[in-house]
């Protein structure tokens, strides 16, 4: 049997386990976006990289309001979502020239969603060939930079795009 180290991600899986509450309204409430993963705020939503990325550069843009229903949102917050997936592309695009994207929303328990009771907006950087024989036959994903360095990167080309405010910026 072959395995595969990552000791790291134990300090993230029990501090999933001790946190109460919301984590879409609890990161956010606190002004260490750095410690939290937090890119980018607005004045409705946020940019968060997601803590176990389906791929490097893995972010999710959401309401501050916690909600579970997206016909719950004000059209304020509806278009900044948008308005901030849109510059998460363009950021991903510019740090890591990915060959295309997945968006979307897992809505429900039943649709996916890992926390069903805050919405949230997926946007995953894709390249040809990102799934290949590790991924389909030994079920196991690599993500090929660490978390923090990817914050620090993407943090450097949100800044740059003049439309960053954040709680350490």
């Amino acid at each position: 049997m072959n395995h595969l180290w990552a000791p790291w991600r134990m300090q993230y899986i029990q501090q999933i386990d001790k946190e109460e509450g919301c984590i879409f309204c609890n990161k956010p409430s606190q002004s260490e976006d750095k410690k939290n993963l937090i890119l980018c705020r607005g004045k409705h939503s946020f940019v968060i990289m997601n803590l176990f990325p389906y791929n490097n550069g893995h972010l999710m843009v959401v309401p501050y309001v916690h909600t579970s229903d997206i016909v719950t949102l004000d059209r304020e917050t509806s278009c900044e979502m948008w308005d901030l997936i849109c510059l998460s592309r363009k950021v991903l695009t510019k740090a890591f020239k990915p060959d295309a994207f997945n968006i979307g929303m897992n809505i429900g328990r039943a649709a996916g969603a890992g926390i069903d009771q805050h919405i949230h907006m997926h946007i995953v950087p894709r390249w040809n060939g990102d799934t290949n024989y590790i991924t389909v036959i030994g079920e196991t994903k690599i993500i090929s930079q660490g978390i923090h360095e990817t914050y620090d990167l993407l943090l450097t080309h949100f800044q740059e795009s003049g439309k960053i405010s954040s709680a350490e910026a």
